[in-house]
């Protein structure tokens, strides 16, 4: 099987659009690891991803009869754009479905490119269904993302390129996975040729739909996915993608949103380039497999695998990034309500900086402040902090980790509300996109009493809102049932102590 893939890739037709990216050192990086973290630079392309490799080898196959017919594709961005850069070159129509929620920087790209856009569903899924559709109805054939040979051997070139221009074998090579056709690829390659380096694939936390289908030995979908990187925001890994993992991958690495974060500034640090969420996803993943496993001096390769970011996402990375880089620790702690003991507390901080103190007076005896204090990164540096604070006599609660806390409850601090009956705190995510907050609040109606509500758009393809609603005990089975049938995302926060301490 890997043989016959090596000849599709050395075979492939991609240079017609692509270039051979580079493969650079990340300097930073690697002094601070004490590993050399090698990466390629896909973020280069014409498209600023891959995905156009893919796209123009499988377009490259197509029959005289085909090309008159056209093409559809369904693509949240960067697969939409390597169809429309193919079907622009060989003057063939196109036809790309991308979800309702596609960031706008995408969907203008597909149409400076010449393709004509149909937006379709609030989830790839929706469009992947109405594309297939099209395709039914118009005779135009479908461009899959991920699961077709030929796309999988077009993305398999940068794995050829790498060997060129390192012939020595690494240590490892850490591939972004979403439906898994550059993991796909790659593997196959690096594998036949030298299948003692080790293949790392890296998926977002909440959308590990390759982990998932290896742990259960067979392909899983995903109730649903995590949107922050919605480049590899898929439910379910692709069928040939998966046949290629479970003869290749050696590991699979997850990452959490503010470990993606704390990637892209590493990718800036080290080149002034700025990486989407998915693109820095092998950074992230192979940042976390060095500390896992305790590596030195070795060589590896990540992946920059596109820079399609709306540039307003920036705040909402430059905010988490700190605290995946464990640099900055959130948490709360009870002070004295009176003169003198905001200074107390800062001594017991020692020289640490403060970088968020929140707070507003709630109670004549007690207050809860809402602080973040920069670190240099080191575990122990934070076990110390909190040990000083328990020595002092404070009262504390870790919230670096806590989603509802650096979310919403940093930006709501003071909002006690003890007047608010049998009030239910709920977190909620909801596709993003024009009227999306009004909808949100017309589903609810008046059924309920909103008691608290707090909304901020993060530039992303999703809005999240934290709501409080009044449901009193007889109406429980009532306001579940309303919940079950809503059909958004959510998380109860009732029980959560951010809640306890500083809003209820």
């Amino acid at each position: 099987m890997l043989t016959g893939y090596v000849e599709k890739i050395l075979k492939a037709r991609v240079y017609d659009v692509a270039i051979e990216t580079p493969l650079d050192l990340m300097p930073r990086l690697s002094k601070r690891l004490h590993n050399q973290i090698l990466i390629k630079r896909e973020d280069l392309q014409s498209v600023f991803s891959f995905k156009l490799r893919g796209a123009y080898n499988r377009m490259s196959h197509l029959t005289d009869a085909e090309r008159k017919q056209g093409v559809v594709a369904a693509s949240a961005g960067n697969h939409a754009q390597g169809v429309a850069l193919a079907a622009s070159k060989m003057g063939i129509s196109a036809i790309i479905v991308m979800p309702i929620t596609t960031p706008p920087i995408k969907v203008e790209a597909v149409r400076m490119l010449g393709a004509d856009i149909t937006l379709h569903g609030n989830s790839y899924d929706e469009a992947f269904d109405y594309a297939k559709q099209v395709s039914a109805d118009e005779g135009r054939v479908f461009i899959h993302p991920y699961d077709d040979p030929l796309v999988i051997a077009g993305q398999g070139t940068i794995a050829m390129e790498i060997m060129r221009q390192h012939p020595d074998p690494v240590y490892a090579v850490f591939i972004p996975v979403g439906g898994g056709g550059l993991l796909g690829g790659m593997a196959a390659y690096i594998k036949a040729i030298w299948p003692e380096i080790k293949i790392i694939a890296v998926e977002p936390a909440d959308a590990a739909s390759l982990k998932a289908a290896l742990d259960a030995g067979e392909r899983v979908k995903l109730d649903q996915v995590g949107l922050f990187a919605d480049g590899t925001a898929v439910r379910q890994v692709g069928e040939e993608p998966f046949r290629i993992a479970q003869k290749t991958v050696d590991h699979v690495v997850t990452v959490e949103t503010d470990e993606i974060c704390a990637a892209i500034m590493d990718v800036f640090d080290d080149t002034r380039s700025i990486a989407e969420p998915s693109g820095a996803l092998s950074i992230a993943g192979a940042k976390k497999y060095i500390q896992q496993n305790g590596l030195h001096d070795k060589t590896m390769v990540v992946i920059n695998s596109g820079a399609n970011m709306n540039f307003d996402r920036l705040r909402h990375v430059a905010e988490r990034a700190e605290i995946g880089e464990r640099r900055e620790v959130l948490f709360a702690a009870t002070i004295d309500e009176q003169p003198g003991s905001f200074q107390r507390f800062c001594k017991t901080l020692a020289d640490r900086g403060i970088t968020e103190f929140n707070y507003r007076y709630a109670d004549k005896q007690q207050a809860q402040v809402f602080v973040g204090v920069r670190m240099s990164g080191r575990e122990e540096e934070r076990q110390i902090l909190f040990e000083n604070l328990t020595h002092a006599g404070y009262q504390w609660i870790d919230f670096t980790d806590n989603e509802m806390a650096k979310l919403h409850v940093r930006y709501m601090v003071g909002g006690h509300a003890p007047q608010a009956e049998n009030e239910r705190l709920i977190r909620f995510e909801f596709p993003e996109r024009p009227g999306a907050l009004l909808r949100f609040l017309t589903h609810i109606g008046q059924r309920w009493n909103i008691s608290l509500f707090h909304y901020r758009n993060h530039g992303a393809a999703y809005g999240r809102v934290l709501v409080g609603i009044q449901v009193a005990p007889e109406f429980n089975e009532e306001f579940q049932a309303f919940l079950d049938n809503l059909g958004y995302v959510h998380w109860l926060e009732t029980d959560n102590p951010a809640y306890d301490l500083f809003l209820k």
